[in-house]
């Protein structure tokens, strides 16, 4: 019984991270109080807990890893 249950949390923690995507933009706007990180893209992305954003200022080159399907960010990298 316990190896089918740690492979079925193997998969799931695979299964996870096989559904990542990555946005690059500039920053238009960062508004700590909500974690909330918009693009002049248009798009926004809301900040998981515990990711480091660094200081994100208006105009600053970004690439953001969020979960695909949703907006979280689960990542945020400055792009050079």
């Amino acid at each position: 019984m316990k190896k089918i249950i740690l492979t079925a949390a193997s998969v799931l923690a695979f299964a996870g991270a096989a559904y990542a995507a990555e946005a690059e933009g500039v920053v238009s706007n960062y508004d700590p109080a909500t974690k909330m990180i918009m693009l002049e893209s248009g798009e926004t992305f809301t900040v998981a807990d515990g990711v480091e954003v660094g200081d994100l200022q208006p105009g600053g080159k970004v690439t953001i890893t969020y979960d695909d399907g949703t907006t979280n960010a689960t990542a945020v990298t400055p792009a050079e």
